[in-house]
Parts: structure tokens; C-alpha cells; sequence
């Protein structure tokens, strides 16, 4: 069968009858809240993401935690907190993303994580840069039920994959999938899907066709072509691609660039679901990577308060009105990813 085709069955094998009523309430109240300009909101979280850390080994230059820049806390998600979160929404919840910022697998809890949400048959997923897949990790991320693992592969060669991640070392991240691939055959387990993700910048873009036979060779589920987010993208013209169907930028006349997508006063992901920092803090989404708009506290508060409070329904207000005003909306470009 098509391995993404049974990640997909997989995924429809976490719904149940509770989990579709709420998938049903957050649909309807989504598009009466878009047809209105004014806020409804029903049922809880359909996906989650949780940060198990913002430690991470590598200086990437587009991400705030290689470049050690963020405005708050740095540190690692605990178990209690993390029992405590799951256990309030593990009922409605069908996709959990154990990740945001840092390398997850710096946690030593990491698996426990996993573990602990695939026994609520919850979907797991993680993105990791699998520098740090020994035998016995790669045979136990295996063992505790992972769904879905992406890996950060941006090159086929050590110079230019270590041009965007600085400090990594590309024998690791083949050796690390191997490990990864040889334990799922072993243990006659179809989980994770494994995909390989090639984030396209001007210095790799040349790589693609290179890429793809790499990841056929080595035997990954899935390989991904994933657009860049270049954070001040008016004066970061080496990162953006040449080929324009690579680029979630485009060049103007005069040399500046702009986003290519229309901001639209709608989003989704305010009703879908929420993410959570390492210390707790309720953020509204991935673009918000220094918690600048924070909705309440978890490990002081029930998530159900944070969620249904006046800080979130303000925020979802302020997108239906004028999505442009919103600093950390400026730079969104979901839904422009290429997957091949």
C-alpha cells in the first residue's frame, strides 16, 4: 500500500464519534464566525502543539532558537505539566505536534511525551534535525508509538546542507534515518512515517533532483519541498530562491520583495487549536515564536479557561476585523508549502 495513503488511514483511526461531533462544532461555528465578521466559538481542540524545548544543537540562521534570540525563557517542558495538559483535552484531540521551537529530543521526557498521548490514541508527530538517533533511541522513538516524524534534510552534500544548518553534520542525519528505517522493519511497525524535509533556499534549490534520489535510495515514506520563511525577507535576498514556485516571496521592480499570498481577515488555526511553550504559556500559533501574545498560563489555570477566556476571543475578533494589524500575522504564508 502507498505509505502515505497509511499514514492517512492512520490518522482517520484516531476519530471516533466524541472527536468528529467536536470536529463538526468547530467547522460551524468557524464559517459562522467568517460569514458574520463576529466571533462563535464551539467545541475544544481538534490539533495541539506542544514545545518540549526551545534548546536546540544547531545555529540555524532563520530560526530564533539557532540563533539564540528569543525574548523569553529557554528551558524544557515537564511531565507533570505535560500529563496535566493532555489529560484535560485528550478526549476531542486527534493531532498532537510535540514540537515548536528546539530540537525535541534534547528533552529526555521526549518519548515519555509520545508515549503517554498514543495510549489517548492521539496522533503524534515531531520534527526533529536526528542528530541524536543512537541505536537505542531510534529503536525506542519506534517502540513508543510516534505517528510521524519529520527530519530537517536541506542538502545532499555537507557544505551546502551546513550552510543553513550550522553545526549539523549530514552523515548523521542518513545515519540516524537508517537506524530509524532498520528498527521499523524489524519490529514490523508502518509507524513513524518518515518524512524528509528540504527547505528550499537560493543556495540548495539546485539540489532538488539530487534530493529526491537520495531519499528514494535511503527508503524514507515521504519526501517534503517545503518553502521558506525568511523573517526579514527585504534584506535576506541570499536565502530566497530563484525558482519562483520555491519562494513564498516575490520580487518587485524596484528590488523589494513582498509575500505572495493576500492576508485574509480568516484563520483557521484560531479555532482549530493552540500552542502551548514549554512553561505553559497559550500562544496563538507556530508564527508567534517569541510568545508576544500570550492568552493565560496552564500550569496555573485549566486549559479550558484559556481557551474559551477573553484574551483568546479578543484575538480571534482582532483576525475577522483586520488580520494586517496583527504583527505576527505579517509574515504568515500558510498555505503556500510545495510538497512533492
Amino acid at each position: 500500500m502507498n505509505r502515505s495513503l497509511t499514514d492517512g488511514i492512520n490518522v482517520l483511526s484516531k476519530l471516533n464519534g466524541k472527536r468528529l461531533l467536536n470536529v463538526l462544532k468547530l467547522f460551524t461555528s468557524y464559517y459562522l464566525s467568517k460569514s458574520t465578521g463576529k466571533v462563535v466559538h464551539w467545541g475544544k481542540p481538534l490539533s495541539m502543539e506542544i514545545e518540549p524545548t526551545t534548546s536546540c544543537n544547531l545555529r540555524c540562521p532563520q530560526c530564533p532558537s539557532g540563533l539564540r534570540e528569543f525574548s523569553r525563557n529557554t528551558g524544557m517542558l515537564n511531565l507533570d505539566l505535560y500529563k496535566k495538559i493532555i489529560d484535560e483535552i485528550h478526549e476531542e484531540l486527534v493531532w498532537l505536534i510535540l514540537y515548536f521551537q528546539g530540537e525535541p529530543f534534547l528533552n529526555k521526557q521526549f518519548l515519555e511525551f509520545v508515549s503517554y498521548a498514543s495510549a489517548r490514541n492521539i496522533y503524534t508527530a515531531t520534527s526533529s534535525n536526528a542528530h541524536y538517533f543512537t541505536d537505542e533511541i531510534a529503536k525506542a522513538s519506534v517502540e513508543s508509538g510516534l505517528d510521524r516524524l519529520i527530519i530537517s534534510v536541506d542538502g545532499t552534500t555537507q557544505d551546502i546542507y551546513g550552510k543553513y544548518r550550522v553545526g549539523g553534520k549530514l552523515d548523521k542525519v542518513i545515519e540516524g534515518t537508517e537506524r530509524l528505517l532498520y528498527w521499523k522493519n524489524k519490529l514490523n511497525k508502518t509507524t513513524p512515517h518518515i518524512i524528509w524535509q528540504f527547505i528550499a533556499f537560493k543556495h540548495n534549490e539546485h539540489q532538488i533532483p539530487e534530493i529526491k534520489a537520495l531519499a528514494k535510495k535511503i527508503g524514507v515514506d515521504e519526501l517534503g519541498i517545503k518553502t521558506a520563511q525568511i523573517y526579514d525577507y527585504q534584506n535576506s535576498a541570499d536565502f530566497i530562491p530563484e525558482n519562483k514556485d520555491l519562494s513564498r516571496y516575490e520580487k518587485l521592480p524596484d528590488g523589494s520583495y513582498r509575500i505572495k499570498n493576500k492576508l485574509l481577515n480568516q484563520c483557521w488555526r484560531m479555532w482549530r487549536g493552540s500552542v502551548i511553550t514549554w512553561d505553559g504559556l497559550v500562544v496563538p500559533c507556530c508564527f508567534d515564536k517569541d510568545a508576544t501574545h500570550r492568552f493565560g498560563d496552564v500550569s496555573t489555570d485549566t486549559f479550558q479557561q484559556v481557551w474559551s477566556g477573553d484574551k483568546y476571543n479578543l484575538f480571534r475578533q482582532a483576525i475577522l476585523k483586520s488580520r494586517k494589524e496583527i504583527d505576527i500575522c505579517t509574515n504568515c504564508t500558510e498555505g503556500t508549502k510545495v510538497w512533492n
